[in-house]
């Protein structure tokens, strides 16, 4: 079911981890995301399939919302080679098998980066379905206005030839406010 309210829409997007063999006697096992369906019910780490030692759940379903103010973002993302969301993953406070909770899924590559810049998640790139392609392609066509770039014009006026900033006009005085305190008679004595 998708939401919408004023210049926002969001769509519930279920997101499929897979479960590798690890590479390493440390980590048992690789976890990956893998994909996303739209229109995904509730689960929680549920068995999807499994071939020998590899298999893949259905770990969660969020929302994943577009902003009109984000439309820049999706505008990059939809130009890309291949499209793709991003779903956000946090080590697991909870007892689910991958020992991550999925955060966030989002199409802005822009907040994606901001994610992966704290280093506190990990950011998966999945590629796009064709359905939220759709719906992530309506939203810009309907919302997306393209800014034109305006280079600033310099100001030709000559500052270096005022002397505004010294001192108060309205106080008459000889010389600068700023300048180095003289000594006093009773210490130039000592």
């Amino acid at each position: 079911m998708s939401l919408s309210y004023p210049n926002s829409q969001s769509l519930r997007l279920g997101v499929i981890m897979r479960r590798t063999p690890g590479v390493t006697r440390w980590a048992k096992w690789s976890w990956k995301a893998v994909s996303v369906v739209p229109f995904a019910g509730d689960a929680n780490w549920k068995l999807l399939r499994s071939e020998g030692d590899v298999a893949e759940f259905h770990a969660a379903t969020l929302d994943s919302w577009l902003y009109v103010s984000d439309t820049e973002a999706y505008v990059h993302e939809l130009g890309a080679e291949q499209p793709s969301v991003y779903v956000v993953l946090r080590p697991s406070e909870g007892d689910n098998p991958s020992g991550l909770d999925v955060i966030h899924i989002t199409a802005s590559p822009y907040e994606a980066q901001d994610y992966a810049d704290t280093g506190e998640e990990i950011v998966e790139k999945v590629p796009m379905p064709e359905g939220v392609l759709a719906w992530v392609t309506d939203f810009v066509d309907k919302y997306h206005v393209e800014e034109t770039f305006v280079k600033r014009r310099r100001n030709k006026e000559r500052v270096d030839r005022k002397d505004s900033g010294i001192g108060d006009s309205r106080i008459s005085q000889n010389s600068d406010v700023y300048r180095a305190p003289t000594a006093t008679r009773h210490e130039a004595a000592e």
